[in-house]
């Protein structure tokens, strides 16, 4: 903890926070001052919001699908309801399902793709920009990725090259509301099993030759040859949402150990 008092009275409503980067950041900000809507569509997220209760924090929990622009309103409208206005989204839905070359996904996993990592950004900035522009004040960090430029998994790469271009519009776009938005391009971090699979079926003995090769390149392509820690990539997503980084908009903060992604 940096700034104990850094997200006093400020509502940040966090996304993926059932575990993971997401659940670092709830609690993280929550030990910050921040008042909390903690989305997820895993019902998990309710142990977190006790966990960042127990550190004084506010909590208001949405559990709802954000592949969908109506699950995305309904989490804007329960934190509306709640505090009356949004200060900080921060966007960390996502994450690659599949690892194997382009040519071995078939249609529907490529949907799948996008719309796991790509969509709930994409439905959360719409539904919330009402919200901003009326107050004209906000702060938005969407969770990005390095995979940009990265094997075996093109449409997650995909997916996360629309998360940087849509962070560099909308700053364009909203900089005169008072909104700024920045992403986060997260290198290979080291986190704890998932509760919630995004795949949970077993991989075969050539799913898990491919998904090596993925951990090989992210150790090699780093300069420090490394994964990071979810603390590593939470003070940063937390740099960008606060008014720290009030001057910088429009800004893909590469943390991968000096790969530029």
């Amino acid at each position: 903890m940096i700034h104990p008092h850094r997200f006093k009275d400020q509502v940040m409503v966090v996304t993926g926070a059932a575990q993971g980067i997401g659940r670092g950041v709830a609690l993280a900000a929550a030990g910050e001052g921040a008042q909390l809507v903690l989305a997820d569509r895993s019902a998990l997220v309710n142990e977190v919001a006790q966990e960042a209760a127990a550190l004084g924090a506010q909590v208001v929990v949405a559990e709802v699908d954000l592949e969908t622009f109506a699950g995305a309103r309904s989490m804007v409208a329960q934190a509306l309801e709640c505090y009356g206005r949004i200060d900080i989204l921060v966007n960390n839905v996502g994450g690659t399902i599949w690892a194997k070359p382009f040519q071995e996904y078939d249609e529907e996993q490529i949907e799948a793709e996008i719309r796991r990592s790509l969509f709930p950004t994409l439905w959360a900035c719409r539904a919330v920009l009402p919200a901003m522009i009326e107050q004209r004040a906000g702060a938005i960090v969407n969770v990005s990725s390095i995979a940009t430029r990265g094997i075996y998994r093109i449409p997650y790469s995909a997916a996360k090259g629309g998360v940087n271009a849509l962070t560099a519009s909308l700053a364009l776009e909203h900089a005169q509301h008072g909104i700024r938005v920045n992403a986060v391009a997260t290198g290979g971090t080291e986190a704890p099993p998932r509760k919630v699979p995004r795949n949970p079926q077993a991989l075969s003995e050539q799913e898990q030759l491919w998904y090596a090769g993925i951990v090989e390149q992210t150790r090699s392509s780093s300069l420090m040859k490394r994964y990071g820690t979810i603390d590593e990539q939470v003070g940063a997503i937390l740099f960008l949402a606060s008014s720290e980084a009030s001057y910088i908009t429009g800004t893909v903060l590469p943390v991968g150990g000096g790969d530029q992604g």
